[in-house]
Formats: structure tokens, sequence, C-alpha cells
């Protein structure tokens, strides 16, 4: 079995002998690596068993000057500083009036150099291929945070036209992937804080659900898998998520309210897959060595039980994290190499 058989069984919920991981890395935390190591040999051990071979910029972002820059939108955003802070939204308010709309056409599409050669019946890794920010998020986007929160509430009509206008633009960007000959769309849509779902359970279910299980039967069609990354909590919602025909749940962040790995497993785990797991607002950051590797074990034990998981951090290797955690983790995941 190559890579690609082992997300494919683990997706189809077939147990194996090796559990499949990806592992990344953000904000330099790979050259503290290096230098930790002494080398670069440390790199060649790790095998990816999934790879990106396509997407849509769904931002298309337009430099205005060193510090500016708006998206399709209109929205400007400050990029100068971690968080990228949304400046000014491209709907101050809750109308259409006299707003520039982008059309399909604006979202341009790429696709892998060598993806004759990654993807087909004969490739080595799982094909993916990206599209972008999500519905809600977009819409936040275009709104402002607290504005949509607002609308949710108070511009009920107004917050479905703008869910139905973002909807039509990504089943035009899934039809953009139908020549792709990836193995699954990615999707990304942050649903969840900390607590539970951001504009609670019902709202989510009677706003945002319908449009999302129109999108996944889009890419269904299309013979593709469905992956959506989703940060925080959205345990409320997981017999909806599984209803509208999400294959892979990524992220799985296991310090959020109802998140418990585990516990998510032994509801949910022969109706959907998990990849990501690993908590990185806890034990990278914050424990010890020797608890990652005792929690990677965990995982690729009680989780791969009956297939359906990939391990992960839930989010890449962050800058802060001590280095021998960042070491401890590569340790644990490179002996499950397939």
């Amino acid at each position: 079995m190559n890579h690609r058989d082992y997300v494919l069984a683990a997706i189809n919920h077939e147990e194996t002998d090796r559990v499949p991981y990806t592992l990344g890395f953000e904000g330099g935390t790979d050259v503290e690596l290096d230098q930790y190591y002494g080398s670069t040999e440390w790199r060649s051990r790790i095998q990816q068993c999934m790879r990106h071979v396509g997407g849509v910029d769904s931002i298309v972002e337009r430099r205005i000057d060193d510090v500016y820059v708006k998206d399709a939108f209109g929205s400007l955003w400050r990029m100068d500083k971690l968080p990228f802070h949304l400046e000014k939204p491209a709907l101050p308010e809750h109308s259409f009036e006299g707003a520039a709309w982008p059309t399909i056409d604006q979202f341009p599409v790429w696709v892998a150099d060598d993806i004759d050669v990654v993807t087909g019946p004969n490739a080595q890794q799982f094909t993916i291929v990206d599209n972008g920010w999500g519905i809600f998020e977009h819409a936040w986007r275009i709104r402002g945070f607290e504005n949509l929160l607002i609308d949710c509430v108070e511009e009920e009509d107004f917050f479905e036209e703008l869910l139905d206008r973002l909807t039509e633009l990504r089943l035009g960007m899934v039809e953009k992937c139908r020549n792709i000959p990836a193995d699954a769309i990615l999707f990304g849509d942050d649903w969840g804080d900390q607590r539970g779902v951001i504009i609670g359970p019902e709202r989510w279910r009677r706003f945002i659900k319908p449009r999302w299980a129109k999108v996944y039967e889009a890419a269904h069609e299309q013979g593709k898998y469905v992956i959506s990354h989703c940060c925080g909590s959205v345990a409320d919602i997981m017999p909806d998520i599984i209803e509208i025909g999400l294959d892979v749940l990524e992220s799985v962040q296991p310090e959020p309210a109802g998140m418990n790995p585990f516990e998510l497993k032994r509801k949910y785990g022969d109706k959907i897959m998990f990849w990501g797991c690993l908590g990185s607002q806890s034990t990278i950051p914050f424990g010890t060595p020797e608890e990652i590797g005792r929690q990677v074990d965990a995982l690729c034990r009680e989780m791969s039980k009956g297939g359906g998981f990939i391990l992960a951090p839930a989010k890449w290797i962050q800058p802060g994290a001590p280095v021998e955690n960042m070491a401890a983790v590569v340790e644990a995941f490179t002996p499950q190499n397939l």
C-alpha cells in the first residue's frame, strides 16, 4: 500500500497496519528545527500522505501600497501586522446598492505543473484541490465580524441574500475544479470558537447548513471526496455536517468545548473521518516531549480503530512552542512512515 491507499482506506473506514499523517510548519519553525538537529536531514524523514495539486484563489488580493491590500469583494486589509486587520469592509452597511459584486471569472485557478504525474490510478499520494475561504468566512470578510453577527439576528433577509450570492460563487469555484483530477476538494469555513458554534446551532442549521449541502453535493457529483477545515467547536452540529455529506473534518482541535477527539470517535467515528486531533493550543506548546509522545501513541491507537483517522497537529506547528516539543512531534510522527 502507498500513501494514497492508506488515506483511501481511512476514508472508507477500513483499519490498516499504519496510520497516515500530515505534518506542516509555520512561521519559521522548520528553520528552528534545522538548527536544533544541526542539519536538514530530519526533513527527509517526513512522508506526507497528501498533496495539494490545484485550487481556486477565493480572495484575489490586489496590493494598494506597502501596508494595504484589497480583495476581490472590495474589502481593505492591513497586512503589516499579524493577525491581518480588516480596515474597511466592502459592505459597511447592510445593502448591496452600489456594490461591485465580483463574477466567477475573477477567481483564478492554479494547477500543479506535474499534475499528470502525481494524479490518476498510479498516484502515490492522496490529492487535494483547495477551495479557499468559506461562505461564512467570506460573509464576515465582506461585512466585518460584528456587523455580520448583528445581520444574522436583525437583518435576516440581507444576511440570506449575502449567503446566497456567496454560495453561487462557491458553486462556480467547485465547477472550475471539475477537470482537475484530484481525489478530494478541501473547503474551509470556521463555524466555531472555543465555546461552540459562533452563530449558535439553530441559526447555523437555518442559514449555513443548506447552502453547504449544495456545495458538498456539487463536489460529490464530480466524484471527489469532501474535506472541510473548521476551527473551534462544532460538537453541537456534528450530526448535521455528517447528514449533508462531509467526508472528512480537518483540524479537530481538542481544546474547545465538546471536541475531545476520543469522544467524537466513539460517537461518530463510523460516519466521518477525523484529520488532526493533536492539540496545538495545549499539548504541543505546553506539554513535555514525553507527553507529546504518549498523546500521539494514544491517538494512533484509539482513533484509528475501524479506520477513519489521519494524524496531524490541529494546526501546523506554530511559532512559540519549545523547539524540543517541535522535535518531539517529528520523532513521534516519523515512525508512522508508510
